[in-house]
């Protein structure tokens, strides 16, 4: 799907509307997207942070909208992002596929966890996500949407994380 659906979707519905008209001075903060190849578990959530009321609340999208607040573990301000993206999920995947091609990484995509955010160290949008492959593997990515290009790709075992741990 496509990410600009998901938005349109979420912008549409009565729960973000009234909750906009209540607090004007929200803005999209992130965004969280599960892919699931194996099974059925996909996830689309927007997150918008409320200056006013120092609280970021998730728009859940996958049984109809649903708004949920969300605690605030860090206590820094979340980056505005933009939302005028048309990428697609499955262009993304297809990137992910053909890096793991050219990397001689021969495993299959199971399900990759992906959190738009805007980084401070450069004020740029970022897909960073968690790739699951076949083989208790992982793969760590970093995409720019802006130029829809990896700055991350790492592969990782299962393994490698338990030593780290």
């Amino acid at each position: 799907m496509n990410f600009q659906f998901y938005f349109e979707k979420l912008i549409a519905s009565d729960v973000f509307g009234d909750f906009m008209k209540e607090n004007k001075d929200a803005y999209a903060c992130g965004g969280f997207f599960i892919l699931d190849k194996q099974g059925n578990d996909n996830k689309q959530h927007f997150d918008y942070y409320v200056p006013s009321l120092k609280k970021i609340f998730s728009f859940k999208l996958e049984d109809g909208v649903q708004m949920i607040p969300v605690e605030m573990i860090d206590p820094r301000i979340p980056g505005k992002i933009k939302s005028n993206y048309n990428f697609d999920f499955k262009d993304v995947e297809n990137m992910i596929q053909e890096e793991m091609n050219k990397q001689n990484i021969n495993k299959e995509l199971q399900k990759t966890i992906l959190s738009l955010q805007s980084l401070d160290t450069d004020g740029k949008d970022y897909l960073i996500g968690t790739v699951f492959i076949s083989g208790l593997g992982m793969i760590k990515i970093n995409i720019d949407i802006s130029e829809m290009k990896f700055t991350v790709f790492e592969k990782k075992s299962f393994f490698d994380m338990l030593k780290k741990g």
